[in-house]
């Protein structure tokens, strides 16, 4: 398994830009993927929940106005939404190896840092 850094972010989003300051300050090498150039499949956002280790729900960014037709939406459901459309993610979404985390606040990309 590889511990090489992965942020995916929006460049719009200012917890993404303070998140990408706070890895560039930490001197480790990491890649930026923009998932809204480079969409996230449903296997993916799978995968990268599984690894946060957090309910569906509790990625979802339930202020988008997308989000109340979801309150009761399955888990897979919601997961299809977000796979369309990306504002429903929550980000960033910071991994190493099997660990990820929610970046909101930025300062939780310091946990996989240590």
């Amino acid at each position: 398994m590889s511990d090489k850094i992965v942020i995916y972010q929006k460049p719009t989003c200012s917890k993404c830009r303070e998140t990408l300051s706070l890895l560039k300050e930490s001197g480790e090498e990491f890649e930026s993927i923009n998932y809204y150039e480079v969409p996230l499949t449903a296997d993916k956002l799978r995968e990268l929940i599984q690894k946060l280790n957090l309910p569906v729900r509790d990625i979802l960014r339930k202020d988008e106005s997308a989000a109340r037709d979801l309150s009761a939406a399955s888990d897979d459901e919601i997961l299809a939404a977000m796979v369309r459309n990306p504002d429903l993610i929550q980000r960033p979404i910071v991994v190493r190896g099997n660990q990820a985390k929610l970046c909101r606040p930025p300062e939780n990309v310091l946990e996989l840092l240590k």
